[in-house]
């Protein structure tokens, strides 16, 4: 019963911060290229976990770190980039819609990859949501011709490592504690995160000098402690007390959040990428329903 309770507490609140992460990717690229911002999410999530969880690591076994690394590639390490690239020609509304397509990929690399069966209602909704997913980026290349539409997959791309990543977590680490997931994950992406940041040219005078450079680091701060740091440890804390599909349900939700941020920066969302939206999520219901 107590996580009946909880794991609605946690999907509204990861609702919430996933739902705001979106309008801080696109703040934060102002003054930061896609790399940099990718690289930045991680080192700081990293520090912020460090600082409050680095000895929960010790509770790792040595047979478990092969799963604690590909987790936090995919889960963490690889979206972060493709979330980066995506935003900086598709807005992030659309970006967030499109993002509400993990608990169908979950479904899908559930039946291909984790010997999950499909049922008839869970072939509905995929094939509903993916309609839907080719209308909304249909449509948004016609309300928005200069925005290359081409770099919604990269928002898609993701999905599929999130998808993957909780099966994943479900499958292979239910005994490992959420917070020691999290630090297990950011460990062993520091070095990858730090070589791409020196390539990425961050260290360049005139790069960090930079004003705009300033003000991003603000909002890729805040992006990385409560929207990538936090957010990583309640979210593996929801895999493990609810089912995969439930705890990437929370991308239902999130678009909500989202879109409401991407209208008050200026952003144009038509009534046909609504009903396209509306889809998509009409898909995720379909293949969550029992009957």
């Amino acid at each position: 019963m107590q996580n009946a309770r909880l794991k609605w507490i946690y999907l509204a609140v990861l609702s919430l911060v996933w739902g705001s992460s979106f309008i801080l990717i696109k703040k934060s690229l102002i003054g930061l290229t896609p790399m940099q911002l990718g690289a930045l999410r991680t080192l700081f999530a990293a520090a912020f976990l460090f600082l409050i969880g680095f000895r929960s690591m010790r509770t790792i076994k040595k047979k478990e770190w092969k799963w604690i690394i590909i987790s936090g590639f995919l889960g963490t390490f690889v979206p972060a980039f493709l979330f980066a690239f995506a935003e900086t020609e598709i807005d992030s509304g659309i970006a967030s819609v499109l993002n509400s397509t993990t608990p169908l990929m979950t479904l899908i690399l559930g039946a291909l990859v984790f010997s999950i069966r499909f049922s008839r209602n869970q072939l509905i909704g995929v094939i509903v949501g993916l309609i839907g997913c080719l209308a909304l980026i249909w449509e948004g290349a016609s309300v928005n011709p200069n925005q290359n539409y081409w770099y919604a997959t990269l928002v898609l791309c993701a999905s599929v490592c999130y998808a993957t990543n909780v099966n994943i977590i479900k499958r292979y680490m239910q005994q490992i504690s959420p917070m020691a997931i999290a630090n297990g994950n950011f460990i062993v992406l520091v070095i990858p995160s730090l070589i791409v940041l020196y390539y990425a040219d961050f260290f360049n005078k005139s790069v960090i000098t930079n004003p705009e450079m300033h003000t991003s680091l603000i909002y890729i701060s805040i992006l990385a402690i409560v929207g990538t740091g936090i957010a990583k440890v309640l979210f593996n804390k929801l895999v493990q007390i609810s089912s995969p599909v439930f705890a990437t349900s929370v991308t239902y939700t999130i678009p909500i959040v989202a879109l409401m941020w991407g209208l008050l920066d200026g952003e144009e969302f038509s009534l046909y990428q609504v009903l396209a939206a509306g889809i998509i999520i009409l898909g995720v219901y379909i293949a969550n329903r029992k009957k």
